[in-house]
């Protein structure tokens, strides 16, 4: 049963109609300012993955993949939870250079999500990766990426306004950094999602930084496979969701493991035997390219953009009937 809440006195500015115009609007320009943003080409990319290739995100590690047979191979294909290690296999594949991106149309099936107003089984995201050099490696280089991203999502809100009016979302440019530790001590009786929520309130666009390793309370802020993301060097991108009253992550992203790394983060997640897998083979003995990367909600930019209060107004999927009931009662047109 989902966990959803619709605010009092809610009503959607676009009708269902103008909001399937304005859906293909915001995919359009976000886009194209995304690739020109961070120099990125678009590539075709798969809906499922070989499961014995170690190719498959492993999220927090306990969800289960969306598996089944395949007949002529023999073979278990796994449908992806997201390309984050396809894309860097794929930078290499295609012979991409450093300061090279591509971005891809990512959709996934997350059986075990826990669905409310922002999450659905069903994820579709701008699934974005490029090479770097070992320089570009550290914070500063993070944050002008985080800082590009932001600008994108403002100046697509920006050209949307100027379609329809009547939408009064308001977005702030200005990212505040902040680590998981810094969080920690900043609001040490509050949950991760509650300090989330917090920061977001007070400053409207936060980067929340460090995320998969513990706290010094023991604990961690979220988690994170240890295979993708390096967790000195990630995050999630935060803005402050008037409808909701929330925190809104539209992005997870990180510069990527190196080999150091990536067995030091095996390790932690107790799971050194996955270095033996092709992907991590290939990362270790040097042939992959170093990256950066991320995933994009496409459904999340969507609604956050059109001021909605849940993500079944802007993507098509399957809910529990109590919520199809109260979204019903409400006033909420799910698609």
């Amino acid at each position: 049963m989902s966990n959803t809440r619709i605010p009092a006195g809610y009503r959607s500015v676009l009708n269902v109609h103008d909001t399937q115009i304005a859906i293909g609007n915001i995919k359009n320009v976000f886009n194209a300012r995304l690739c020109a943003a961070l120099n990125l080409s678009r590539v075709s990319a798969p809906l499922f993955v070989d499961a014995s290739t170690g190719f498959n995100d492993d999220l927090n590690g306990v969800e289960r993949a969306v598996a089944f047979d395949i007949k002529e191979t023999g073979t278990v294909a796994q449908v992806v939870h997201s390309l984050a290690k396809w894309k860097r296999y794929a930078l290499y594949k295609y012979g991409f250079g450093v300061g090279e991106g591509i971005v891809t149309d990512m959709n996934a099936i997350r059986r075990d999500e826990e669905m409310d107003n922002l999450h659905s089984i069903y994820v579709d995201q701008w699934d974005w990766e490029k090479v770097i050099s070992r320089e570009q490696r550290n914070v500063q280089f993070l944050k002008d990426t985080v800082n590009a991203i932001v600008g994108v999502v403002c100046d697509t809100l920006d050209e949307l306004k100027a379609c329809y009016p009547a939408l009064d979302v308001a977005l702030s440019r200005d990212v505040t950094f902040v680590t998981t530790y810094e969080l920690e001590e900043k609001y040490p009786d509050l949950t991760p999602k509650q300090r989330e929520n917090a920061v977001a309130k007070e400053y409207g666009t936060v980067f929340v930084m460090q995320i998969g390793d513990k706290l010094k309370s023991g604990e961690k802020h979220d988690g994170r496979a240890p295979d993708y993301d390096d967790w000195t060097l990630n995050g999630d991108i935060l803005f402050y969701n008037k409808v909701l009253d929330c925190a809104f992550e539209i992005s997870s992203m990180g510069i990527r493991v190196d080999k150091a790394a990536l067995l030091a983060q095996l390790d932690k997640a107790g799971c050194p035997e996955r270095k033996n897998l092709l992907f991590h083979q290939l990362l270790l003995d040097g042939t992959l390219p170093l990256t950066i990367g991320g995933g994009i909600g496409q459904s999340r930019v969507c609604m956050l953009l059109l001021g909605k209060a849940h993500v079944g107004e802007v993507q098509a999927s399957v809910w529990d009937q109590e919520t199809v009931q109260r979204c019903r009662d409400a006033g909420v047109e799910l698609l």
